[in-house]
């Protein structure tokens, strides 16, 4: 329930979401929850313009003035302020997938679940390279 959108839950789950923020031993989550919140709010905005905004902004929120009892989310703020503009390059290209690389990903993953035994990573790197559509020896020389 929590991974859901505020906008998606029922009077019933928010209820129950509210019930469990009002204990204050819980209040560590309910900050995550609300920046989560903020988050998946800004990469839903139909305005980019207005979203960059939104998640620049937040990530100046997060990259300081966090409480020390919250270190998952001092290191979340650590780590979106280093990578600020790679996070904010989403908005300025339209229709941006990572789905190519995780295609990939998902085949180098594959292979070495079943290649149990490389030993020599030369035979690795290029039985991966065949695995996930081949390779020019061009690009890489170092396995003439």
């Amino acid at each position: 329930m929590l991974k859901t959108g505020k906008e998606y839950l029922t009077e019933r789950q928010q209820a129950r979401r509210d019930a469990v923020f009002a204990n204050p031993d819980h209040a560590p989550v309910q900050a995550t929850y609300d920046i989560y919140q903020k988050i998946v709010a800004a990469y839903r905005h139909p305005n980019r313009t207005q979203a960059r905004k939104r998640l620049r902004k937040l990530i100046d929120s997060i990259s300081h003035g966090i409480p020390n009892t919250l270190t998952e989310l001092q290191t979340l703020g650590r780590t979106m302020k280093r990578r600020a503009a790679d996070i904010l390059a989403y908005f300025d290209h339209i229709g941006t997938s990572n789905g190519p690389t995780e295609a990939i990903n998902g085949r180098i993953e594959h292979l070495r679940g079943t290649a149990l035994g490389f030993r020599n990573l030369t035979h690795y790197i290029t039985r991966a390279l065949l695995d996930t559509g081949g390779f020019r020896t061009q690009l890489h020389a170092f396995l003439r």
